[in-house]
């Protein structure tokens, strides 16, 4: 199954521009704001969020930051754990030492009073004593039902360890590098997650972040091979988190592509059409997080696919 319908979502309680993680995420933004008014208004476009989530019946799990871990990015939970229907979870390590205390067990614990199954965990984060890096599914994106999975290298996704997760979790792997323009430069994109959305039937990706032709061509004929259709965006909108959406099944079955609204604003009238052949579209305002954060909806939410138990 290459979707759900069970999400995980870390409301925050100290969010703000984190300086750990600005060095190689290009997407944030210094705010001229006090940290405590920045996290009030991350908290309101977070709540707000939710309820869109749980209006079109998606089944949104919300656990608390804890206030006294000083993790101001724990609103992005997919980077340190995925659940798989296997019921194993992986626990993934990262580049930024304050985003290390995000990972807790007693979510395990909240997933299972929920009624999950957890049978096994595959615990990675041995590496970051060699500074190798896997930040979970903002660098991983799963073809589930093709048992393949996507990479862009970067300083927050290393090869080798990509390729011993391949391994790990049965899957081939397809590995690629995307860059984006800063400064006049072409520097590598940090998580696959903000240039690709992987959905059932088809795929959004900036392909034009992918410089390399021969790698370009590698990823297109993966997607095409496996029956998606390309929907592809531009960098520019790429910036304003187009590539940032996750795909869900909501109430009676229905799936629902989920995105912030400026990616949703950001497209053009003939992407939303490509899009809604396939399914509706949800959309929320993320400004505060998307700025600060560098990460929006996709990031915001840890897909649940563990067997009930």
């Amino acid at each position: 199954m290459q979707i759900t319908n069970t999400i995980l979502m870390i409301r925050p309680v100290a969010f703000r521009m984190n300086e750990q993680t600005a060095v190689n995420n290009y997407f944030q933004e210094d705010l001229d704001l006090q940290n405590q008014t920045i996290n009030e208004r991350a908290q309101k476009e977070f709540d707000d969020f939710v309820k869109t989530l749980r209006l079109n019946g998606v089944n949104v799990i919300v656990v608390d930051d804890k206030k006294e871990n000083d993790t101001p990015d724990s609103i992005f939970p997919n980077n340190w754990v995925s659940f798989h229907q296997s019921g194993t979870v992986a626990i993934y390590p990262m580049f930024a030492e304050n985003r290390r205390k995000e990972r807790r067990e007693d979510i395990f614990a909240i997933l299972e009073e929920e009624g999950f199954l957890i049978k096994d965990i595959i615990d990675y984060t041995s590496a970051e004593k060699e500074g190798v890096f896997l930040e979970g599914t903002g660098s991983i994106l799963k073809d589930r039902e093709n048992q393949k999975a996507y990479c862009a290298l970067s300083e927050r996704a290393h090869e080798e360890l990509f390729i011993e997760f391949c391994e790990d979790f049965d899957c081939f792997p397809v590995i690629f590098t995307a860059y984006q323009s800063v400064n006049g430069q072409r520097l590598p994109i940090y998580h696959t997650n903000v240039m690709m959305a992987m959905a059932e039937t088809f795929v959004v990706i900036c392909l034009d972040t992918i410089d390399d032709k021969k790698e370009r061509k590698n990823v297109v004929d993966h997607l095409k091979k496996d029956g998606k259709e390309i929907i592809a965006i531009t960098e520019e909108q790429m910036h304003h988190f187009a590539g940032n959406m996750l795909q869900v099944i909501g109430a009676s079955d229905k799936r629902y592509m989920v995105m912030s609204s400026a990616a949703y604003n950001s497209l053009q009238p003939n992407q939303i059409e490509a899009i809604t052949k396939h399914c509706e579209i949800i959309h929320s305002s993320l400004a505060t997080i998307e700025t600060c954060g560098g990460g929006s909806a996709r990031c915001m939410m840890a897909e649940v696919f563990l067997p009930r138990a």
